[in-house]
């Protein structure tokens, strides 16, 4: 297991500039997004590095879905200035950039496709020394504060890709769900539905002793390592906080319980994901992210078309659970009956069609767009769709029932309408 060390509380943030004077850093990056760089959380970060002292610049050119030539840029800024300490403050896509910034700012020479997730790039172990970075997450979604990943749009093949290395994790995560309330309801909504997948994938992924063969050398064994007691114990956590807050804290923007217990059911998920990995969900929308047309989804301040990542999620997860459900279904149930499906009298056969039943019933309520042909697909692009799942073995290989590509058009054309 491995996961980043975290201090939750209201006001955290307040300590960052403390703990970077700590660990003696002298030149620190402040990474975060034109939107955030003039809200609370980021004025609340500066004027504590101000006040104990800490030299810093600011990077505020994250790109809300990363792509690759985000990140090149990100990269490039650092590697100018020798930093030996980063912050980051905000949402996953700024958590991802930070993190490849700091490895590839440490690893000078390597070519940023050596340590791209395979097939797309080489996926090679990292093993050079990271600087230390502070996460200040300001969503309740991704759980990167725990993880060792970040995720990208490759454009030069339009999909999603990511690294992933228990090396990039961050040092310290601070949850402090006061910046919790600056989220516009949309965007709690669509977080929460990545917490939602990530809970749900990581209990029902392939079991970690299913997995083989055996990593030759440790530095390989991948950080997504299947189901596993441990990881278990806090996705089901994490489940149980999602089906009791997340419709309030999308309801209503001043539930400060509400939205701090998804902001810890955020890092709960993480940590049983970061570690035990997803699988189809995510696997599939990676191509519904990239190849988006479009769609631009409310109450997110983007000049580019965007299909957020917890919505390209959750949009195929009634089809997906209905796949999987005849590998474990006790523990498709189970996660039904969390989310508030009664299964005293289901038969075990029923399980997929009950838990996706549950997702629709949670996604109607939160009125949820109807489907990828809401957002902008059609049965045309189903291949394309397809095409863009295939390289995402990391994932897809994860899931406890094998897929052909007729599978996948399946699930996609499924998940065209879901009421």
């Amino acid at each position: 297991m491995a996961v980043s060390n975290i201090r939750y509380g209201a006001g955290v943030t307040k300590e960052v500039g403390m703990d970077l004077q700590n660990m003696g850093a002298k030149n620190v990056c402040l990474m975060t997004d034109k939107n955030l760089s003039q809200l609370p959380p980021v004025q609340m970060v500066m004027d504590s590095l101000v006040k104990n002292g800490i030299n810093f610049k600011v990077y505020n050119n994250v790109r809300v879905e990363p792509t690759d030539r985000s990140f090149m840029e990100a990269i490039e800024f650092v590697k100018k200035r020798a930093f030996d300490a980063y912050v980051a403050v905000g949402g996953g896509s700024t958590m991802d950039t930070c993190k490849a910034a700091n490895l590839y700012a440490s690893s000078p020479h390597s070519d940023f496709l050596d340590y791209v997730n395979a097939p797309i790039g080489k996926g090679k172990p990292v093993s050079v020394p990271l600087k230390p970075l502070i996460a200040v997450p300001t969503t309740s979604g991704t759980g990167s504060e725990t993880t060792g990943v970040a995720i990208f749009d490759y454009e030069p093949l339009k999909v999603k890709t990511g690294i992933a290395s228990r090396a990039i994790k961050p040092t310290l995560g601070l949850i402090d769900p006061l910046h919790t309330l600056h989220m516009p309801d949309r965007v709690v909504a669509n977080s929460g539905f990545d917490v939602l997948c990530h809970a749900l994938e990581s209990y029902t992924a392939l079991p970690y002793h299913m997995r083989s063969p055996c990593p030759s050398n440790p530095i390989t064994r991948p950080a997504y390592q299947g189901s596993n007691p441990i990881s278990d114990i806090w996705a089901v956590h994490a489940l149980r906080i999602v089906a009791k807050y997340l419709k309030r804290a999308v309801r209503n923007p001043d539930d400060l319980e509400a939205r701090s217990n998804m902001h810890l059911a955020s890092a709960f998920a993480g940590i049983g994901f970061g570690n035990a990995g997803v699988h189809l969900c995510h696997g599939m929308s990676y191509p519904i992210s990239g190849l988006v047309k479009t769609y631009k989804a409310k109450d997110y301040n983007v000049d580019h078309p965007l299909v957020p990542h917890g919505l390209s999620v959750v949009l195929t997860s009634p089809a997906v659970f209905t796949f999987t459900a005849q590998m474990s279904p006790e523990r498709h149930l189970e996660t039904a009956e969390i989310l508030g499906a009664d299964t005293r009298t289901a038969r075990i056969p029923d399980a997929g069609p009950i838990l996706a039943d549950t997702l629709r019933k949670f996604l109607f309520d939160l009125d949820v767009d109807d489907g990828l042909a809401a957002i902008g697909y059609s049965k045309a692009d189903i291949p394309a769709l397809v095409k863009g799942t295939l390289p995402q073995e990391r994932v897809t290989k994860l899931a406890p029932r094998p897929q052909s590509e007729e599978d996948l058009s399946a699930l996609f054309e499924a998940s065209m309408k879901l009421y």
